[in-house]
């Protein structure tokens, strides 16, 4: 609590870093709004159906992001020496950092989603039952699970790694990216990498495809995204896995 407090005592820069993030989200948009203004379909979706799409991604990565963004800053822990006294604690590793600071300015993303969420449902269509709402719910939830895992598993490939952020971020934040598009304008090769292995068109895309009752392309049938629980467990499966991996091959300054 008293680092939420800390954020809110310079209130005036509060503010601006919320604008901040607010309009780098709503830029993200813009692309997408343009690219419709243009063509009236794209991927298979109309400008409502495609905002769905972006509002799921802006929720479930502000979310992620608030909690296990700081997973980004492990090289500065590790040339800081924060990390070993992590370490020396009576406590697991992951739930330090995630505590270590929580940035409430990410919630500002999280906003620009709901909003675009509430504008684009009158206008998609959707034949609302008590399913569809479990299917947006879900989707939240499995999504923030699977960018979660994906801010882990970057954490735990920069043991290998020196300043490798920028590679990590191509699977985090690249991942991020592709969520906010339909499936269908992505090249083959990246439609299979993100969705089999790192399951990003899972987090939206394929939740909206089950909302409006679409078959979905070739290797993205509706179908899969049923399977999110799956794909969440495989997710984080993964990120465990080299983020323990990357625990045990670390050697600190003390040893």
């Amino acid at each position: 609590m008293a680092r939420l407090r800390s954020q809110m005592v310079y209130r005036t820069s509060f503010v601006l870093n919320v604008i901040g993030t607010f309009f780098t989200g709503l830029i993200e948009f813009v692309e997408i709004y343009v690219l419709l203004a243009t063509a009236p379909i794209f991927g298979g979706l109309t400008l409502p159906e495609a905002s769905l799409v972006f509002a799921l991604s802006s929720v479930s990565f502000g979310l992620a992001d608030m909690v296990f963004g700081q997973m980004d800053s492990l090289p500065s822990f590790i040339k800081q020496g924060q990390l070993e006294s992590f370490l020396t604690k009576p406590l697991r590793l992951v739930p330090q950092m995630i505590t270590s600071t929580v940035q409430l300015r990410r919630l500002a993303r999280v906003l620009l989603g709901v909003i675009t969420f509430a504008i684009a449902v009158p206008h998609a269509g959707i034949a609302w039952s008590p399913v569809m709402v479990g299917v947006v719910v879900g989707a939240l939830v499995f999504g923030t699970t699977i960018f979660s895992a994906l801010f882990v598993l970057a954490g735990g490939c920069q043991f290998w790694l020196i300043n490798g952020t920028e590679f990590t971020n191509a699977f985090v934040y690249g991942g991020k990216y592709v969520s906010q598009l339909p499936g269908p304008v992505l090249l083959t090769p990246i439609r299979v990498f993100f969705t089999f292995v790192v399951p990003a068109t899972v987090t939206t895309y394929l939740p909206v495809l089950i909302l409006l009752d679409k078959p979905g392309p070739a290797l993205l049938p509706q179908v899969l995204g049923w399977g999110a629980p799956l794909f969440a467990v495989w997710a984080w499966v993964l990120a465990l896995v080299v983020w323990r991996a990357g625990v045990r091959k670390y050697t600190g300054a003390g040893g």
